[in-house]
């Protein structure tokens, strides 16, 4: 382990460079992981039953507290509502403190009750609408209660069919609903305004790509940013340019990290296009994003591969990608690109992206009190064993 990192130290001193640099960015670096991956899932056929499942949040933290004492950058978690309602959330914000974590960003439901089927914010009841309005109000006093400063919302509003309704007074509708919601946010709190190519909308989503998203955000105010999510675009879409193009807009609120190979697959985040990921970072790198405060929350539904370990791969990725980043030379990548150099700045990034950095990582998880081989740690552990044991009786969290 020892001389991968040496490598790494000695080629960024031999730049006048510095890996104390890079390992200082590496501890501060902080992943959210969300309640809903921790429950069952499954697809539009089946939910999954797995052993071990939470039953409620209080367990769903638990299981997010091995994941962040074993990676040591998952400090927070995202709440899903109501899925995560409790009775008592002065109970749930001490025992996310008792076990390490804060509370991270929460996630009213707006598509899941049936009335919901022509549209929340945007159905042509009126009725409907308020109901969706006050929920979002209800979930923005609980971010209050819990510490949260964010409200992270995505819409499946949307038509199936031409003449279905008129676009132009759903977005009308759409601008009334969240600037009520708007309104109501605590001076700290931001919205975050998530989009979607399709789904469950096939004709037209009402919040459909980052355009409109940030023409939305841009209405609002300030405090109204959008939030990206790896899986919601169409095949192709130059991610990493959304995410400059948002940043220079003064509008990149975060990210839904996970991965896909056709449509929104959630899968874990690096396994079907890593090259993507660093690319992603590379831009969050280059123009100080990480810094800003930009949230970073990873989005998938665990569906046939264990989830505990899965989320461990997933913060560990999202880590190694973040370091590969970090190590970009860009006074050399500069120089090339100055100088019309194509593949000499393309040979820049590949070469980051090719050197082994989990050397790095290891240590630094050491250096967090963390286990520098948390794969191998965790199935030692028993942990899986334990809970799975420990949670036979009851009902198990789904998101369905």
């Amino acid at each position: 382990m020892t001389a991968g990192y040496d490598l790494i130290a000695e080629k960024l001193s031999a730049r006048g460079d510095d890996i104390g640099r890079v390992e200082a960015a590496l501890r501060a670096q902080e992943v959210e992981t969300p309640s809903w991956a921790f429950g069952n899932s499954g697809t539009r056929f089946a939910v999954f039953v797995q052993p071990g499942t939470p039953r409620d949040p209080f367990e769903k933290l638990e299981d997010a507290a091995e994941v962040h004492r074993l990676t040591g950058i998952a400090p927070t978690v995202s709440l899903h509502i109501p899925w995560d309602r409790v009775d008592n959330l002065s109970e749930l914000r001490d025992r996310a403190a008792e076990l390490g974590l804060r509370l991270g960003a929460i996630n009213p439901n707006l598509f899941q009750e049936p009335e919901y089927k022509l549209g929340s914010l945007c159905n042509p009841d009126a009725g409907v609408r308020r109901r969706a309005v006050e929920h979002v109000r209800d979930c923005i006093e609980i971010a209050a209660h819990l510490g949260s400063d964010a409200i992270s919302l995505w819409l499946a509003d949307g038509t199936n069919y031409p003449g279905q309704d008129s676009l132009r007074a759903r977005r009308q509708r759409l601008l009334d609903g969240l600037r009520e919601v708007y309104a109501s946010l605590g001076a700290e709190m931001e919205l975050l305004v998530e989009y979607k190519l399709y789904e469950p909308a096939f004709y037209a989503t009402d919040l459909a790509d980052w355009g409109s998203a940030l023409l939305v955000c841009q209405e609002l105010g300030d405090r109204a940013k959008v939030l990206v999510d790896l899986g919601h675009h169409a095949q192709g879409v130059n991610i990493e340019q959304i995410v400059s193009l948002l940043h220079g807009a003064g509008r990149l609120g975060g990210f839904h990290f996970n991965d896909r190979k056709y449509g929104d697959d959630d899968l874990i985040v690096g396994s079907i296009d890593p090259f993507q990921l660093f690319r992603i970072f590379f831009e969050l790198v280059d123009a100080g994003v990480i810094e800003s405060g930009a949230r970073f929350t990873i989005d998938q539904s665990h569906n046939v591969e264990p989830k505990i370990e899965a989320m461990i791969q997933t913060v560990l990725n999202l880590q190694e990608s973040y370091a590969k980043a970090l190590l970009v030379d860009r006074e050399a990548l500069g120089r090339a690109q100055g100088g019309g150099d194509v593949l000499a700045a393309n040979r820049v990034l590949v070469d980051a992206f090719n050197t082994d950095v989990r050397p790095l990582c290891a240590i630094v998880r050491e250096e967090l009190g963390a286990s520098a081989d948390p794969i191998a740690a965790f199935r030692a552990d028993g942990y899986a064993d334990r809970v799975a044991n420990a949670r036979l009786d009851g009902t198990a969290a789904a998101w369905l």
